[in-house]
């Protein structure tokens, strides 16, 4: 079966890999290539805290954890597992981190390895070539899906500048600090701002974001100051990961996409058998 993937993030590129291993052509299509996703942008804890609001992300986090598991022990794919402490409760445990540029271009390169194509394509509609189509447009999907129930949440984190940290912080509710060490940096975060479009980084914000994760790690106060990144995480009151007819859909992740990712690509190639 030929597959055209629409979306070249974390979620459309796990896609075209477990759509190629299982036999089927796939051609990945997006306005944004890999490098400039909001995959590309986030912080990559793949640890999924709290009570779902889907159940089935149960299953999919517990699958895309054993696949990142498995590509920890690969250096060059960019995953690690790091140890880190979930907060207020104080637990501690090792969870995979993805380092995102990296990783992202480890998935395209596995794509093509694997005989598949990553082309930039604007879209206005889904495309009508192909035996079938896989929507993994995220944001994207407001238009091509004609989805209004996908809105944007606005993610703004801070790289600082590696000096030694080893282990990552997670706080609880949306508004809680994150800290996750990566190779060459730490990346700090985070806000969830609901509709808000702007790309644009607030320094009142960064300071913020600083100020909260220096509580935890008071050496970030100093730390020196890499980038600003933002994110829009596309986020809508339930995941839709379903078959209409030719096309699936596989959209809506929010801020657990990279966590999700290989559980849901899984099921993607189910409904497509």
């Amino acid at each position: 079966m030929r597959v055209i993937v629409v979306g070249a993030g974390v979620v459309g590129l796990s896609c075209a890999v477990r759509l190629l291993e299982a036999g089927h052509r796939v051609d990945v299509v997006a306005r944004d290539l890999p490098l400039e996703t909001t995959s590309a942008v986030a912080a990559a804890l793949c640890h999924v805290g709290g009570e779902p609001v889907d159940p089935r992300a149960v299953s999919w986090s517990a699958r895309s954890g054993e696949s990142f598991a498995a590509l920890a022990a690969a250096r060059q794919t960019g995953v690690r597992m790091v140890p880190g402490t979930e907060l207020p409760s104080g637990r501690s445990l090792v969870a995979p981190v993805a380092e995102m540029p990296r990783y992202l271009s480890w998935l395209r390169a596995r794509v093509e390895a694997l005989g598949g194509t990553v082309t930039r394509l604007n879209l206005r509609t889904l495309p009508i070539g192909g035996d079938a189509v896989v929507n993994c447009s995220g944001i994207g999907s407001r238009l091509l899906a004609a989805d209004a129930s996908i809105t944007p949440v606005r993610g703004q984190v801070v790289h600082l500048e590696q000096h030694g940290l080893d282990r990552w912080w997670l706080g609880a509710g949306p508004e809680a600090p994150y800290i996750v060490p990566r190779e060459h940096d730490i990346v700090v975060g985070g806000t969830h701002e609901h509709g808000d479009w702007s790309r644009t980084p607030s320094p009142d914000t960064a300071a913020l974001l600083i100020e909260r994760a220096s509580r935890l790690v008071p050496e970030l106060g100093c730390a020196r100051v890499l980038q600003h990144r933002v994110g829009l995480r596309p986020t809508r009151p339930s995941i839709r990961l379903e078959r209409e007819g030719r096309v699936v859909h596989c959209y809506g992740h929010g801020d657990a996409g990279i966590a999700l990712s290989w559980g849901c690509a899984d099921d993607v190639v189910s409904l497509l058998a």
